[in-house]
């Protein structure tokens, strides 16, 4: 499965909005996609899974690249 991650670079500043980066990662759940992510010094804010439609548009975009 494919989850989309947002997150902010840094996890000691506040979360704004327009800093917000994601990445896609390939796991069987959301938590090993946050085992997987645990050791950046990074803040997640949201976990996706991404399925049918959805992930389609996803792969479409050029920034698309899938984290293992």
């Amino acid at each position: 499965m494919i989850f989309k991650v947002m997150y902010q670079e840094n996890a000691t500043q506040v979360p704004v909005r327009e800093n917000t980066k994601c990445l896609y990662v390939e796991a069987e759940s959301e938590r090993e996609v946050r085992a997987k992510l645990s050791e950046r010094p990074i803040m997640i804010e949201f976990v996706q899974l991404l399925e049918g439609a959805h992930l389609a548009y996803e792969q479409a975009s050029e920034n698309y690249k899938v984290e293992e």
